[in-house]
């Protein structure tokens, strides 16, 4: 495993982490999170990604259990939780000062830690100012509750704005940025971000690598029974695959095939190829998968210029 800093921070966090978005607490069971989580570790994850709206609090419930009894020191991971969707009450959603703080607090409860490594605000909140965020932000790194805050999704004239707020302010400005990104969903982090990494060194760590399991292949001849996708509660996910996508990851294989790879690795390799990504938070839903993901780690320095054109002639079909 190597470690990447993320952004200009001193902090380093493995190039692949792994997340508890959808199976945590609602997919898998503890067992198979803690299975999952102990060979991520084997393989030298350091990060592990949450947040307080996955599995309505329960992925935080589950990862705090694991992390208690697995002992693990606790200098030697990062935990990030994300805080927006919190509840159905007027105040349990936003970046608001009041739920930023209070969300914070029940995170950590549910996590049983004193603190996180990374906050993230989930989304973008038009509702509230983004001085008030930045604030709320600041004093909780101030008070010990995170150490680092960042966003996800926000656009990048936001994230500047918040940037000079807490700079004029003396407050703790914003250091990454969560957004999605994959070899289907590429601009904005390679075109709109391009002044956060040169002006901000933004660091970023990024979610889909496999486009909600689309670039793995497996939806090329429709939904599988069994998958993720086939579930009642991924009815918005489907939505995602299209004709065009699969026609992409159809003229990708030949790609995988050369260098004797699965095209989940490929697409995983080739997030990693772009140096401004800081770590490609990874999912599991069994051990099995996360052995087969950090295989990618090996695949990176097979990706030369001649095969990341390649790839580029295979995307622009």
């Amino acid at each position: 495993m190597n470690y990447r800093h993320l952004g200009k921070a001193g902090l380093k966090v493995s190039e692949l982490s792994l997340g508890a978005w959808v199976t945590y607490g609602g997919q898998v069971g503890e067992d198979v999170a803690r299975e999952c989580m102990i060979a991520a570790w084997e393989h030298g994850v350091n990060f592990f990604d949450n947040a307080e709206a996955y599995a309505h609090g329960n992925a935080e419930l589950v990862m705090g259990r694991v992390l208690k009894e697995l002992g693990w020191k606790r200098e030697s991971y990062i935990i990030s939780t994300k805080i927006f969707w919190g509840g159905q009450g007027p105040n349990d959603s936003g970046l608001s000062y009041k739920h930023l703080v209070e969300g914070t607090h029940n995170a950590l409860r549910r996590l049983q830690l004193d603190y996180v490594d990374l906050l993230f605000a989930h989304r973008p909140d038009p509702e509230t100012p983004i001085e008030e965020t930045v604030r709320a932000m600041d004093m909780l790194i101030r008070q010990g509750k995170a150490f680092y805050w960042g966003t996800s999704e926000w656009s990048a004239e936001d994230i500047l704005r918040a940037d000079t707020i807490a700079r004029q302010e003396h407050l703790t400005p914003p250091t990454m940025e969560q957004p999605e990104y994959n070899l289907l969903h590429r601009k904005r982090v390679e075109e709109e971000y391009a002044p956060l990494y040169h002006k901000l060194g933004y660091g970023t760590t990024i979610w889909s690598p496999l486009a909600s399991g689309i670039l793995t292949g497996k939806y090329n001849d429709g939904i599988p029974e069994d998958s993720r996708m086939a579930q009642k509660n991924m009815a918005w996910l489907k939505k995602e695959i299209t004709p065009e996508k699969i026609a992409v990851v159809r003229r990708l294989q030949h790609v995988a095939d050369e260098l004797a790879t699965t095209q989940a690795q490929l697409a995983i390799a080739w997030c990693l190829k772009n140096p401004h990504v800081s770590t490609v938070i990874t999912g599991a839903s069994r051990a099995e998968q996360v052995h087969q993901n950090m295989a990618a780690l090996d695949l990176v320095a097979k990706l030369t210029p001649e095969v990341m054109e390649e790839i580029e002639k295979a995307l622009a079909g």
